[in-house]
């Protein structure tokens, strides 16, 4: 299971765009030396990824920056997020770590055990999570210094029955789930979403999922950096756990490109 690709890739895209399509957990690649720490066997771990695992994200951002009129850049994780979760908080702050799911999991989507009692997470937030943030971080800067402003937008999916880890999964499960954050989610960031993804069906705000991706250095204080969560219910688009995608992809992928369009 052994990764050809980097850990993660910048992707250029309009060198006048603003927009960064963020795509935390499309893979399920885990490098060997972190897979000796899991102890699920072979079948219970791909089991496992195709629960955790948003499958075909990555394709519906590619297919996405291809249709849009001014590319947007993507930011593309290319380990599973059972090596490390670069969205989770890698403190006390996370509240995830109730159910072992803080930057580096201890427990599985169906709360069992992932990693042993004990297990050490520091090695691994050192080795890939905090060199993805510093490169998140630098990406998000990157479109300041070239545009005066940057929009992180996280494609993201999640399952159409509610899984035992999850915090909040007693709520609604729209089509399309906008996550918001009250300092870097203007109003007018929220209506252009609705309105790209009103085609696709019903869209829900913070339910199941909530919050929105910023790097810290400019979190809750730069209002230069907006951010928007896309929670994609995955039988809208793929067979659930972990199969193919099917024909709904192509619809996300043109809505998610309006979206752009719109915030470029």
């Amino acid at each position: 299971m052994t990764p050809a690709a980097p850990s993660f890739d910048f992707l250029p895209g309009a060198a006048g765009s603003p927009v960064i399509l963020h795509v935390p957990h499309s893979a399920r690649d885990i490098p060997d030396a972190v897979r000796t720490g899991i102890v699920l066997e072979d079948a219970a771990l791909e089991r496992e990824l195709d629960h955790i695992t948003d499958s075909h994200t990555a394709r519906i951002a590619e297919e996405a920056a291809r249709l849009a009129g001014a590319a947007p850049w993507r930011f593309v994780n290319r380990l599973s997020r059972l090596v490390v979760d670069p969205e989770r908080f890698p403190d006390e702050r996370e509240e995830m770590r109730a159910v072992g799911m803080g930057a580096v999991y201890t427990r599985t989507t169906h709360r069992e055990v992932l990693r042993p009692d004990g297990f050490d997470p520091e090695p691994l937030v050192e080795r890939y999570f905090r060199p993805y943030a510093r490169a998140m971080t630098d990406a998000v800067a990157d479109r300041l210094a070239a545009v005066g402003r940057a929009v992180v937008v996280d494609v993201h999916s999640y399952p159409a029955v509610p899984l035992p880890y999850e915090l909040h999964g007693a709520g609604p499960r729209p089509p399309v789930c906008l996550g918001t954050d009250s300092f870097h989610t203007p109003p007018e960031l929220l209506a252009a979403a609705r309105k790209a993804f009103e085609g696709i069906g019903e869209t829900g705000l913070d339910s199941p999922f909530a919050g929105a991706y910023v790097p810290l250095e400019y979190y809750g204080s730069d209002p230069r950096v907006s951010a928007l969560m896309v929670e994609i219910r995955r039988d809208t688009y793929m067979t659930e756990p972990g199969g193919p995608a099917g024909p709904g992809l192509t619809a996300l992928a043109e809505a998610l490109a309006s979206l752009v369009d719109a915030l470029s």
